[in-house]
């Protein structure tokens, strides 16, 4: 990457273009030119067969200069940086500050190109090119313009991972109102590279961004929650208050808010295996997760009113809880009375 500065005093991060890219540029265009080149120079010739020697070498020259240097500067200075080689293969040339390059950038360019790329057969704008940090050629020295690539593949955009499902729900009632913006960034940026990082160093990040947040929301993070479960839980109460913002929606419960959030059958929650949730503790034991409540059967004793009969089933047994309540006389197991 190259760092240029615009002249609103703006660090600009732009990749400069290599050898290889360039040259491929470079050879496109040249084909290009010297086809054109030909066609003209065949029609000129069919038309100046007439004339004397003096008359066709100038035009020849003139044909020449349009052609393999005009041209160039041409469809630069209207394409602002972007000749048909360029195009194909991703480049641009931009002013030093970042900016789209004129016709003076394009002249100077394409009358030292001449020099260095045709009459030297490109020996000079390739030294020039691997001797500099950011690969210029001499044209673009007095120019004062860089070739840099257009098309970046772009990388993969980072996922959050979810937090561990028992703690789903358990900061609604925190205060985030005064997390700064440039905290959430840094949030966020740990928690999808977590995954990259050395276990030691994920560790000590997670601790003081936690500590960081911790300060920012006035309450102190959970005892024996792993720093890690703890930023991701934090940061999924935000999402979730930002959806239930944007479409005014009412407050999800624990399942809904995690709906969303669910990973795929055997994700992991982090970087380290073995340790439920998947993120690291500071200690290396894992704290106890709370055991999750066992279901309540329909028409058990947990749950008064389920049915009429008052007849109770265990919690959790699939036996009694399939087995149809048996109804009170004189009225059947749906509640409603039939019509006389």
């Amino acid at each position: 990457m190259s760092e240029l500065v615009t002249g609103e005093a703006v660090a600009l991060e732009l990749r400069p273009a290599r050898l290889p890219s360039r040259a491929l540029a470079v050879l496109i265009d040249l084909a290009l030119a010297m086809a054109v080149y030909l066609a003209v120079t065949v029609a000129l010739v069919a038309a100046s067969a007439s004339l004397d020697d003096a008359a066709q070498v100038a035009i020849s020259i003139a044909a020449f200069l349009l052609v393999l240097v005009g041209g160039p500067i041409a469809v630069e200075t209207l394409s602002h940086g972007r000749s048909l080689g360029k195009l194909a293969v991703g480049l641009r040339v931009v002013r030093d500050d970042g900016g789209p390059i004129r016709f003076r950038h394009a002249l100077v360019r394409g009358a030292i190109g001449v020099v260095e790329i045709v009459m030297t057969f490109g020996v000079v704008a390739c030294t020039a090119s691997l001797v500099s940090a950011r690969g210029r050629r001499l044209g673009d020295v007095f120019a004062g313009t860089l070739v840099v690539r257009e098309r970046i593949p772009v990388a993969p955009s980072g996922f959050v991972p979810p937090p561990p499902p028992w703690l789903a729900g358990r900061f609604t009632e925190l205060d985030l109102s005064a997390v700064p913006d440039g905290l959430w960034l840094a949030i966020r940026q740990y928690l999808t590279r977590m995954h990259q990082l050395d276990q030691q160093v994920g560790l000590a990040m997670a601790a003081r961004l936690a500590s960081e947040l911790a300060a920012s929301t006035g309450a102190p993070a959970p005892q024996g929650v792993p720093p890690g479960a703890y930023l991701a839980a934090v940061v999924q109460e935000r999402q979730a208050r930002e959806v239930r913002r944007a479409f005014g929606g009412g407050t999800p419960g624990p399942a809904q808010a995690t709906h969303a959030w669910a990973p795929s059958p055997g994700a992991g929650y982090g970087p380290v295996a073995g340790v439920p949730g998947g993120y690291p503790y500071p200690g290396g034991q894992p704290a106890a997760a709370p055991s999750p409540q066992p279901p309540v059967a329909y028409g058990s004793a947990a749950a008064p009113g389920a049915g009429d009969s008052g007849v109770t089933a265990a919690a959790g047994d699939p036996s009694e809880a399939s087995r149809p309540a048996v109804p009170p006389e004189g009225r059947p197991a749906s509640g409603f009375v039939p019509p006389a």
